[in-house]
């Protein structure tokens, strides 16, 4: 009789840690699939910024600083691996958007072209992809993080290498804004 209970408290001791680790296993995943959204995200918002800025280039050839900033920023951004990084870079390029479309608002002709205004309509709507992207994943890695430090998870998180991930925040405040798209 003994021996019997031995066994299903063991079997409950097992099926207690399978279901911890697979819990652990499905955040880590979901946490993985939102990051990938946000770098698709981002992807697409790099893929359109030489196309907004040869635009505006028609128009502003001699803002040649404000174009060299955009193309290091956007390259720092792209190279960029980890969430803080990545979080950092992305800010900076979107300063230096902010200051392109500052020089477009100097030209009313380029206001008026529609392959301008229609990129910038993607980029409005690319950047609120990314802060839905964002948001979501920032929510997945709250849950995973919080999984990971509380008991009885904590106590098999670390032995078997589940690791606190970072949140994909922006850091001034100015950076938390979208850049301006409207004339």
């Amino acid at each position: 009789m003994a021996l019997i209970i031995g066994l299903v408290i063991l079997a409950a001791i097992v099926a207690l840690l399978i279901s911890l680790y697979n819990g652990l296993v499905q955040l880590r995943v979901r946490a993985d699939s939102a990051w990938s959204d946000i770098d698709v995200q981002l992807k697409r918002r790099h893929d359109l910024i030489p196309n907004l800025v040869e635009t505006v280039k028609g128009y502003a050839a001699h803002e040649k600083g404000t174009f060299e900033n955009i193309a290091k920023y956007r390259s720092m951004a792209m190279q960029a691996t980890t969430p803080a990084d990545r979080a950092q870079a992305e800010g900076q390029l979107t300063m230096a958007l902010k200051s392109l479309f500052a020089v477009a608002e100097a030209y009313p002709q380029l206001r008026a072209n529609e392959n301008f205004l229609s990129l910038q309509n993607s980029l409005a709507q690319i950047e609120g992809d990314i802060q839905n992207s964002r948001r979501y994943y920032n929510a997945v890695v709250r849950d995973y993080n919080t999984r990971i430090q509380s008991f009885p998870a904590n106590m098999i998180a670390g032995s078997m290498g589940f690791q606190l991930r970072q949140f994909f925040e922006l850091d001034a405040p100015a950076e938390r804004q979208v850049p301006s798209v409207k004339f």
